[in-house]
Parts: C-alpha cells; structure tokens; sequence
C-alpha cells in the first residue's frame, strides 16, 4: 500500500518549489523500487522519474531533469520528489507507484508498477 503525501501547499507560483513524499506501508525492503509519474487533463500520463538501489535515479522526462530530484529515506519507508522551478505546464496529478524495477526508459518501469498511491494534486499558477 502507498500513500502519496503533498508537503507544502498544493498550489504554487511559477518559480516556486514543492516537495512531495511517498510513504509505503506493509513489508518493504531496502531495494524497492518507487517512481512518480503525472497526468494533466489534457495530457497522457507522464513518467517522471524513478529510485533504486541497484540502479540509483533514473530520469524518464527531459523536461524535468535538473528541476526535479527523487530521493529516499530508507528508515522511514518513504521516498520524495523534490519539485524546483516549477511552471504552468507542471499542473498535474502526481502519482508515486512501485514497480520490479526502474529500467532505462518508463515503460519499462510502466509494466512492471504493481500498486500506487491516490495521487495528489499539484496546481502551478502563472
């Protein structure tokens, strides 16, 4: 089970950061694999990036790469995304989710998601 947790507002300003964080419940271990990804109303969903031991960060969308971070706290069962530079056209749902593994592109991490959180909400005003 996951639940995905919004620190900080839900609405920001162009500019402006947000961080949001994943918590997993239940029996996890040290390796899980975790990844957010987004949907827009007028866009397909979107993977972002993802997080494991074995393969470190892996960024699936160029747009986000040097804004946003992924990173995990292993004591805690829960992992962030840390969200900098944000702009109108990051307005989206945010999902984190868990899969096998995180892989070189977002499908690979896609087929493998076997369970995911409610989503959170993320509004950028412009």
């Amino acid at each position: 089970m996951f639940s995905c947790r919004r620190l900080g507002g839900g609405l920001v300003q162009a500019g402006g950061s947000l961080r949001l964080s994943c918590a997993a419940s239940g029996s996890t271990d040290d390796d899980y694999v975790i990844g957010w990804f987004r949907q827009a109303p007028t866009r397909a969903r979107e993977g972002l990036l993802c997080i494991s031991s074995s393969e470190g960060s892996t960024y699936y969308l160029d747009s986000v790469k040097g804004r946003f971070t992924i990173s995990r706290d292993n004591a805690k069962n829960t992992v962030y995304l840390q969200m900098n530079s944000l702009s109108a056209e990051d307005t989206a749902v945010y999902y984190c989710a868990r899969s096998g593994r995180c892989g070189s592109a977002w499908n690979s991490f896609y087929y493998g998601m076997h369970s995911w959180g409610k989503g959170t909400l993320v509004t950028v005003s412009s």
